[in-house]
């Protein structure tokens, strides 16, 4: 209600001066009664009399009064919690007042036609009306408060579980110019994107926007708001098993209820404390005559009171030398026991430190490895784009190999550490089984072909066309077990089968099957060829390759999908794996995607594109990159300058590497979007553990390019932002 309090205004200016005109008005002495009456919380007697002066309104003609009135005795209703007889008189009010000319009393009509359905949970309905108050409102050229409505039927769409929607118009009003009007409602927007992306398990992006309504309610000084903000914050460390964290913001929250509850209880009602008053009097005379009768009765009893009191003093006196014993041997066991839980917060503390560092080392080394790499694989193409040699041609392609292998053995090492630190997160979409597995089998027929095997693909005709999962995580899974078993297979056959194991209501649970006639897997290896770097033996290493790492991957993602992995294998005559997941079944049909056009030289011809790289190899690898499709390329080493420059100069794109000298190129990004909103803003990054795409683009870019550069994923990437 609070958002709408200049529309109040507006109605009781409007209201009184419509009243006033006559001291004798009966439609004043009405409305003076049914205040009277709201006063004492008499509604029905408040409901008796508007209805008499919407009576009066209509026998002498007074139209604009009597919509007013109408309004009135909706809200009357609204706060009974007779919401439909609420609805009826909103409804008159705006159809009243569709004859007379458009005021701000027909917006809060409208209004309250979308709170009262939104208290009914037709939360649809209540988004439509919110949105016609929200246009009446811009026509009245009332733009101050338009965001509180646009909050409310924000409201609305996430009450109606259509997040996108609801985050899209939360999104829009935190992007508004800021003025003391709209900081709470930016407040509140930010708390409730927080808790959209903390629904949808997006906890990095969620994180973020606690901080800016944190940020934004200091302005403003909400306690009470602050508090249910640290306590979401709270709970999202929690989730991250950041208990330290968890608890500093769950104590701040606490710390700051018990000063609102202190606030609270210290208003004293004036009233009460002279009602008190008067009470205590007639207390006092009554409290008289009762003491009399209990002394009375206090000394009759006095000698058997006495008589008790020593009988329970000795019972006491042994109950105390009993416990004061049990008080000893409770102490010792306490002490020993907080010794104890010290060695294992110790141990814990070594644990997590350790498990940490080894993230924390993973990370720098992957990406520290990257800008390196980026630059191998960069000359590389940009060398085999220059018409090398045919002697060169050989040494250029095997230098391309070896980067590309380097390459996805840091990816996998990196998924493997994400995985373990729960930082991978599950998607949920419609995908087609069977085309999935049709697509992988065509991507693999080369492999197959080259190593003279014979693949085939079975596939259940009465599992069910559109399947919810993540059809990303897999693909993965199965593309590491045909690799593997192609691989490991000469001359041979190999089998994928996919099987409806069960259906019941909206969930299929589908069981696959990967069969090789392979070189096998020795009894031995059959546990531990899941584990990190492990092959079955070197000799096999040595002479099939591989980083050890695909099993590794397979079983985590298996575990991490709600499945279990089995393997069956003999030396010499081949393996087995199986594993079964459980998929929603989706009714509805399965939308086209057209194929994406691939880019055009045409499209990149004669840009300009600003480039923030620190690395001179890596300024020269992306500047040369840049210059083959006839781009024009300036570089700037560092943040700063690149702000300034940007300031005075306009390019088509700018790419922006993430980790520079001085300020970093989210921070970088966040300067350039206080004045430039509309220029593309690529980063360039070798994305570590702490860092995803989701959490670069809150800070204002538009897309991200991963170090080292796939160089048509390079272009794609670019190009999709000129037409």
């Amino acid at each position: 209600m609070k958002y709408c309090l200049f529309i109040v205004v507006c109605f009781l200016n409007s209201f009184l001066y419509s009243q006033t005109k006559k001291n004798t008005d009966s439609v004043a002495y009405y409305n003076k009664l049914a205040n009277s009456n709201l006063d004492s919380k008499k509604y029905g007697q408040a409901a008796a009399y508007t209805q008499k002066s919407i009576s009066f309104c209509e026998v002498h003609g007074q139209k604009e009064n009597a919509a007013n009135q109408t309004l009135k005795l909706g809200k009357i209703f609204y706060n009974q919690g007779k919401f439909e007889e609420a609805l009826k008189n909103f409804h008159k009010t705006v159809s009243l007042y569709d004859s007379l000319k458009p005021s701000c009393i027909k917006a809060l009509a409208l209004y309250y036609i979308g709170v009262a359905n939104t208290a009914k949970g037709d939360y649809k309905t209540a988004d439509v009306y919110y949105t016609k108050a929200q246009n009446l409102l811009k026509e009245l050229n009332i733009t101050d408060h338009v965001e509180a409505l646009s909050y409310q039927k924000a409201l609305a769409q996430k009450k109606n579980n259509d997040l996108a929607l609801a985050a899209k118009t939360f999104k829009s009003i935190t992007q508004k110019p800021n003025n003391p009007g709209i900081i709470r409602t930016k407040v509140d927007s930010y708390y409730q994107l927080g808790l959209i992306e903390t629904q949808l398990q997006r906890n990095d992006s969620a994180i973020i926007y606690f901080d800016k309504a944190l940020e934004y309610n200091e302005k403003s000084n909400d306690l009470p708001k602050k508090s249910k903000i640290v306590l979401a914050i709270s709970q999202y460390y929690k989730a991250n098993k950041n208990y330290d964290m968890a608890y500093s913001f769950l104590d701040e929250h606490y710390q700051l209820e018990n000063y609102l509850l202190r606030l609270k209880n210290a208003k004293v009602d004036l009233n009460e404390f002279e009602k008190f008053k008067k009470n205590q009097s007639l207390n006092n005379t009554i409290k008289r005559e009762s003491e009399e009768k209990i002394q009375l009765k206090t000394y009759r009893y006095s000698k058997l009171v006495s008589i008790l009191a020593i009988a329970l003093i000795s019972i006491l006196s042994l109950l105390s030398l009993a416990l004061y014993k049990n008080n000893i041997i409770r102490n010792q066991n306490n002490l020993l026991l907080r010794e104890k839980n010290k060695e294992l917060i110790l141990a814990k503390n070594k644990a997590e430190k350790a498990s940490k560092a080894r993230s924390e080392f993973l990370s720098t080394v992957s990406h520290e490895l990257r800008t390196p790499l980026n630059a191998i694989n960069g000359i590389t193409h940009i060398l085999l784009e220059d018409n090398p040699k045919k002697k060169q041609l050989k040494y250029l392609e095997s230098l391309k190999f070896s980067g590309n292998y380097l390459t996805t053995f840091i990816n996998e090492i990196l998924e493997i550490n994400k995985i373990d630190s729960t930082k991978v997160e599950v998607e949920t979409i419609s995908f087609n089984l069977k085309e999935l597995l049709f697509n992988i089998q065509s991507s693999l027929k080369e492999l197959a072909t080259a190593n003279k095997n014979y693949f085939n693909l079975e596939i259940d005709k009465s599992i069910p066309d559109s399947l919810m999962g993540d059809p990303t995580k897999l693909s993965q899974i199965i593309l590491n077990l045909i690799n593997n078993a192609l691989k490991f297979t000469q001359n041979g056959h190999v089998s994928v089968i996919a099987k409806l194991y069960s259906q019941e209501d909206d969930t299929a649970t589908i069981y696959f099957e990967i069969v090789d006639t392979g070189i096998g897997i020795p009894e031995d290896k059959l546990q531990t060829v899941f584990e990190s770097f492990s092959q079955g033996s070197i000799e096999v290493n040595r002479k099939y390759g591989g980083t050890g790492l695909g099993l590794t991957i397979v079983k985590k993602l298996i575990e991490l999908l709600g499945g279990e992995i089995k393997l069956k294998s003999e030396v010499g005559k081949g393996s087995t794996f199986t594993f079964k997941l459980n998929f929603k079944i989706n009714n509805e049909p399965l939308e086209v995607v057209e194929e994406v056009k691939p880019y055009s030289d045409t499209q990149l011809k004669h840009k300009s594109i600003l480039l923030i790289e620190d690395n001179k190899i890596n300024q020269m690898i992306t500047r040369k990159m840049l210059e083959n499709k006839n781009i024009n390329c300036e570089i700037i080493d560092n943040g700063e300058d690149a702000v300034e420059l940007l300031k005075v100069k306009r390019f088509d794109m700018v790419l922006m590497d993430v980790h520079l000298p001085g300020i970093n190129g989210t921070t970088a990004t966040k300067l350039i979007r206080e004045f430039d909103k509309t220029t593309p803003i690529i980063a360039l990054t070798a994305i570590s553990l702490d860092e995803n795409r989701d959490m670069l683009l809150s800070f204002g870019m538009d897309d991200v390019i991963t170090k080292p550069f796939v160089p048509d994923e390079f272009y794609t990437t670019i190009a999709k932002f000129f037409d």
